[in-house]
């Protein structure tokens, strides 16, 4: 896959219908709706990434929401795992403000972009690994074009992975030379690249506390401590 700027890469991303199994799963939501979401026009299609093209800082999720970027069309919009990010980017100067609700809401990243493993919301939050490898070149073209990132987070394991494999490093790295997933973990690649890896702050981790406030802010620092400033 040859695509020479970001927004030829969303323009892709768009209309991809390389995953039926996906593409007929955001079609029902977008059709069956939530409750009290139902004024909504869903989007209903594959999502972007999104953000600041000389972002230093990459955020990669695992995959839209059901009923929030599958309905807003923005990575991490309209949905709580959304309220968490875009206020720590915000809190740290990397978002210009903490919400994040619609695509026409005014949000603007400095210095960030994100974007995610899979592009379409899948039944139970699980894309399959076929899908995963065919989502992956669309996140190998957005690695080639933001050629000024330093700090990479991976948000959950499967999003990890997935950068790993996507940067090569899975397949350069023997298995006990691959970073370790772990929330937190901090691990200085061969090319000069950061990898932080963190909890999902989905529901089931903040409910329970295995992600709490204290340690979603403690990464964000250690990231404007990397870039030093």
């Amino acid at each position: 896959m040859t695509l020479r700027t970001l927004p030829a890469v969303n323009r892709a991303i768009v209309g991809c219908t390389r995953c039926p199994r996906l593409r007929s799963h955001c079609r029902r939501i977008a059709r069956d709706k939530k409750r009290e979401f139902r004024e909504w026009d869903y989007w209903g299609k594959p999502v972007p990434g999104f953000g600041d093209p000389r972002a230093r800082l990459l955020i990669v999720g695992l995959a839209p929401a059901a009923h929030g970027a599958n309905r807003t069309g923005r990575m991490f919009t309209g949905d709580s795992s959304g309220a968490w990010l875009y206020e720590a980017l915000h809190r740290f100067g990397f978002a210009s403000q903490p919400e994040a609700i619609s695509r026409d809401d005014g949000l603007e990243l400095q210095d960030c972009y994100v974007t995610a493993a899979a592009r379409c919301a899948p039944p139970a939050n699980k894309p399959n690994r076929a899908e995963l490898e065919r989502c992956r070149p669309y996140l190998a073209s957005e690695l080639q074009l933001l050629s000024r990132v330093r700090v990479v987070v991976t948000l959950g394991r499967v999003a990890h992975e997935d950068w790993l494999r996507t940067a090569g490093w899975w397949a350069a790295l023997v298995p006990h030379e691959r970073p370790r997933f772990g929330h937190g973990t901090v691990t200085a690649m061969a090319d000069g690249t950061t990898l932080i890896s963190s909890y999902h702050p989905s529901r089931q981790n903040t409910n329970t506390r295995k992600l709490t406030r204290a340690m979603w802010h403690a990464l964000f620092q250690a990231v404007r401590e990397i870039l030093g400033d």
